[in-house]
């Protein structure tokens, strides 16, 4: 008996597994609207398998999940503004099906996402809109005097929609976060004269890595800023930084441009631009390697001045500004940083950055930033290059307080002031400079 038992209960434990893949459930049905795009996601009890086809006449998208039953409402989606004019399902012996009436053309596709800390399994269908059959043309504004352009910042808040990036305490959310302080920064920036902001996205939904680079250089942006918030498995991390393309990262992507240059539209040089397709190998490499080069260069130089500035108000993770292959830093031709504001699984982070004084803090810092870095070296025909040239610069003293690292030729340099203009404007005889001293730090 004891034997029969034992051969029942192991016969029972094999098909645990088996049952509980059988019968899932969509427990929820969650859309994200995108100027460009609209994402639904089914949230479901389990993993399951599913098609995704069209049909014309009329158009409609058609997802079948197997052996999976809908418990959740289809209403109240907030789909007015989307290509889907009615979303219906039926159940059927082999599982559910959903059919999405469409009101405009679209590309669907359709992925699964495997649990995450706030999520369990998904299946995600995009419906991407197809682009009208108009001519467009690349209109750059320009500011008045001496009829030149403004400098053009995108200004990238990570993540949105689906992806809510890092989840601080009290359920803090980094998209919530970065959203904040880029629409700050996209106010400073839009006030000063010369220059204009562009931000990736407008709202809360998922934009792709490529696609925020792709917005900028159809945007002929002359700078590409990326905001985040850090995260940490332990709680005691803490420091904001700055960061740059490697040199590992810049090689990838240069492999990827060279591979894919005679089939792409993609073109280097901004304002102005040149294509790859009909260079040979060698003339193509070159060009990509110098375009990349200034691109890192510049991105360093602005990136510097930024770590200052913030070292000035902020913990920071490191002393120097920091190096790694983020795909958003991967614009061979556009200056391009990362700014990650603070851990926001740090409680005493989090607490500030959920602040609007303190997202302002940090707006205002990667603002100065921008504008000393191109006052110091202003893109060609520019307002700001032909302000320079005539000497209206508008900005008085600025000041700025010691950290520790600092030194008084790394301070000049950050701030595109040479060390004798440093010191006659503080009357330093020398050049020992104390943590918490502040210093005035002149129009350049």
């Amino acid at each position: 008996m004891t034997k029969l038992l034992r051969a029942f209960t192991v016969l029972m434990l094999l098909c645990v597994p088996v049952l509980s893949l059988a019968g899932q459930e969509v427990r929820n049905v969650r859309a994200w609207l995108a100027p460009d795009n609209t994402r639904l996601v089914f949230d479901l009890s389990g993993p399951v398998e599913h098609k995704l086809f069209t049909l014309n006449g009329p158009d409609r998208v058609v997802i079948d999940i197997d052996d999976t039953r809908l418990k959740a409402s289809l209403k109240g989606l907030g789909l007015e503004k989307s290509p889907i004019g009615d979303i219906r399902y039926s159940h059927r012996d082999e599982g559910l099906r959903v059919v999405l009436d469409l009101k405009d053309k679209v590309r669907p596709k359709s992925f699964d996402l495997a649990p995450n800390d706030q999520y369990g399994h998904r299946l995600v269908v995009d419906l991407a809109m197809q682009a009208k059959a108009t001519v467009t043309k690349t209109v750059v504004p320009v500011p008045g005097e001496g009829g030149k352009r403004d400098i053009v910042v995108m200004i990238d808040a990570g993540h949105g929609g689906e992806d809510p990036g890092a989840i601080g305490p009290g359920g803090v959310r980094e998209k919530d976060v970065v959203m904040a302080i880029a629409r700050k920064l996209k106010s400073m920036v839009d006030a000063k004269k010369g220059y204009r902001a562009v931000l990736t996205r407008t709202g809360d939904y998922y934009i792709s890595l490529r696609g925020r680079t792709s917005k900028a250089r159809k945007s002929n942006a002359d700078l590409f800023v990326s905001i985040h918030a850090d995260a940490f498995k332990d709680a005691r991390a803490r420091g904001a930084s700055v960061w740059v393309l490697s040199g590992r990262g810049a090689t990838s992507e240069m492999g990827r441009w060279l591979a894919r240059r005679e089939n792409s539209t993609d073109l280097i040089g901004g304002v102005g631009s040149l294509s790859l397709d009909d260079k040979d190998d060698v003339l193509a490499s070159v060009l990509l390697d110098m375009s990349m080069n200034a691109s890192r260069k510049d991105s360093h130089q602005v990136a510097s001045r930024i770590h200052g500035n913030m070292a000035s108000f902020a913990r920071m993770h490191k002393k120097h500004v920091e190096q790694a292959g983020f795909v958003v830093l991967k614009s061979p031709d556009i200056p391009s940083i990362l700014v990650e504001t603070g851990f926001i699984s740090n409680p005493g982070e989090a607490r500030k950055l959920k602040t609007s004084s303190y997202q302002k803090q940090m707006a205002e810092a990667i603002f100065r930033g921008i504008t000393d870095h191109f006052w110091s070296k202003p893109p060609a025909a520019t307002y700001v290059a032909w302000q320079k040239q005539n000497g209206k610069r508008d900005a008085g003293p600025r000041l700025y307080k010691v950290v520790s690292g600092d030194t008084l030729s790394v301070i000049a340099q950050r701030n595109g002031v040479s060390l004798k203009q440093l010191r006659r404007a503080n009357k330093l005889s020398n050049d020992r400079i104390r943590v918490g001293q502040v210093l005035r730090i002149p129009a350049g």
